[in-house]
């Protein structure tokens, strides 16, 4: 039987980008000879271990580990506590992503679009309030276009809705493709953009509590603005020390929560015990993007803000937990893809400008999966 001569500090570098070490040493009894090199693993047992450490194949066979870095920034609130280096959930993702954005791109170009103009158009040192203005006027959304929802995941929904409609991609899912047994950890990301002037992509963690999502949607369109690409995980929904980072935390809060509605509101609630939920209502966000801008407007204390995250956190991933059950696997399609791009890549199939193993490999559904899918967008005919 074959063995294959790989190399020790290959191996180690595999097992700790895994973050699943333990279990892989117990699936892998004799890990510690192939590090040592006492003893060589058969062809198989190497794809074995590839695929339990999600790593591609060819890196085992080199003869020291591969720095493996993101196309842009990964700002992190408390960047000295996590690992150096993206985990490979997030490299496939963004890979993913990305490959996407390109053939989105090539399209809508082939289609004769128009860059986007807002794309790139604003300076970080712009003022949060003239850049939230220009958000709202490019989505159609008026001062309070939350405030018209009925509920804030409503306008979740509508913020995404409007996104989409100004030409931005968006996707929301919290696995590695459709792959449930991978999932992506709100620790290290809770989103990236991919900025371009054609096809600007926002990726938003769906493992991250909905409350926190329409943040991090409103950090990430704020970006677009700047033209800046990045990953961030907006630990306790803060910014990273960069200066672009701050810029978007800031037009993100405004565009939310401006800040004259609030300063205006808060000494009617102040003193409710409620007074996190009344705004909320009046908003239209969530409990915890209110409580995050009040402790940004020094209307309460830091400390008063870190009892409520806490609290509200528990609270969310029991639901979340619970929630977890079933779902309509075609509708989250719509998230794990984005509407807006299985819309296109389901008509050029349909068209014949795209072949169909090129929009299975985009869209990550295969066969009669995709084809119920495409069903359910009503788009075009069948093949």
């Amino acid at each position: 039987m074959t063995r294959i001569s790989i190399s020790g500090p290959v191996i180690c570098w595999a097992l700790e980008r895994s973050a699943r070490r333990a279990s892989i040493e117990r699936r892998f009894p004799k890990l510690p000879e192939w590090q040592s090199g006492k003893s060589q693993p058969t062809l198989r047992q190497l794809e074995a271990f590839a695929k339990a450490t999600s790593t591609p194949l060819g890196y085992l066979f080199l003869p020291e580990p591969p720095e493996e870095r993101l196309s842009f920034p990964h700002f992190r609130t408390l960047g000295n506590d996590r690992p150096s280096g993206p985990s490979p959930d997030l490299l496939e993702t963004v890979q993913m992503m990305e490959r996407r954005q390109v053939w989105m791109r090539e399209h809508l170009i082939e289609d004769g679009h128009e860059p986007l103009g807002f794309v790139g158009s604003a300076d970080p040192a712009v003022e949060p309030e003239r850049l939230a203005v220009k958000m709202r006027q490019t989505l159609g959304l008026a001062e309070g276009w939350a405030a018209e929802n009925r509920t804030w995941t409503d306008a979740l929904l509508q913020l995404r809705d409007r996104m989409e409609g100004a030409g931005v991609l968006v996707v929301t899912n919290g696995v590695v493709g459709n792959n449930t047994h991978r999932r992506l950890d709100p620790a290290e990301f809770r989103g990236f953009v991919l900025v371009d002037d054609y096809a600007p992509l926002v990726f938003v963690n769906g493992r991250d509590g909905k409350a926190a999502q329409m943040f991090t949607l409103a950090h990430e369109l704020a970006h677009i603005w700047l033209g800046r690409s990045a990953a961030f995980d907006l630990l306790e929904l803060r910014p990273a020390d960069d200066i672009a980072e701050l810029a978007c935390n800031r037009a993100a809060a405004e565009f939310l929560v401006p800040k004259d509605q609030l300063l205006e509101l808060w000494p009617t609630v102040k003193e409710e015990q409620d007074r996190y939920q009344a705004m909320a209502r009046h908003f239209k966000v969530s409990e915890l993007v209110c409580v995050r801008r009040a402790v940004d407007l020094g209307l309460i204390t830091r400390g008063e803000f870190l009892n409520f995250y806490r609290e509200y956190q528990k609270v969310e991933r029991a639901s979340k937990d619970q929630g977890q059950r079933g779902g309509n696997f075609y509708a989250s399609q719509n998230n794990r893809i984005g509407r807006r791009f299985a819309e296109v890549v389901v008509g050029a199939a349909r068209e014949g400008r795209l072949l169909y193993r090129d929009a299975y490999r985009l869209t990550g559904l295969y066969g009669e999966s995709f084809e119920r899918y495409a069903r359910s967008l009503a788009v075009g005919g069948g093949p």
